[in-house]
């Protein structure tokens, strides 16, 4: 494994951050939205189908960001209280293992349902599970609940950001931010 150590994120790893937090953020208020489209209509098929073909889409970015970053060791940590770091690490992780379970589960879903996933509503990818409702229910449920909470992780995540930006005034958000610059 190679990894560098640099004050900067790499240009590959800031524009998968980016592009993950805009695609999440979008994919979030999509699965929202189709609750106010009627069960049982061919419009909300077409909707769903195109909410699971991003949510693939998105799966596999998550896939190359985490492959990404067990090759790339971010920067060192800013000075910080160790419990602070600690705190930082945690939720890190729990949003990466919600960033893997939450199109993961709503990928199995798809495939105990009758439904399946027509890709971009263009490619049918017949189901490779019964049509089970009670497992397709909680998978289902997994993929909500885990939505819910990479939500509230990322906006805790927004909350630390700004008190580094705002009371620490440190350079924690510039090497996210204008790394881009940074090799690789």
């Amino acid at each position: 494994m190679k990894f560098f150590a640099t004050q900067q994120f790499t240009r590959t790893a800031i524009v998968l951050h980016w592009l993950l937090a805009v695609l999440l953020v979008g994919q979030f208020a999509f699965g929202w939205l189709l609750d106010a489209i009627p069960r049982n209509t061919p419009a909300r098929g077409w909707w769903i189908n195109q909410h699971k073909s991003i949510g693939l889409v998105i799966g596999l970015l998550i896939v190359l960001r985490i492959f990404w970053r067990l090759r790339h060791a971010p920067p060192p940590a800013l000075p910080m209280p160790a419990w602070q770091r600690r705190a930082a690490s945690a939720s890190h992780l729990a949003m990466y293992a919600c960033m893997v379970l939450m199109p993961l589960s709503g990928y199995l879903a798809s495939n105990f349902s009758k439904h399946g996933i027509k890709l971009f509503n263009t490619v049918r990818l017949a189901p490779w599970g019964s049509d089970d409702k009670l497992v397709y229910a909680v998978l289902n449920q997994t993929h909500k609940v885990t939505a819910v909470l990479l939500a509230v992780l990322i906006g805790v995540h927004l909350l630390a950001v700004a008190k580094h930006v705002l009371v620490d005034r440190d350079r924690l958000l510039a090497r996210m931010w204008r790394g881009a610059g940074a090799g690789g």
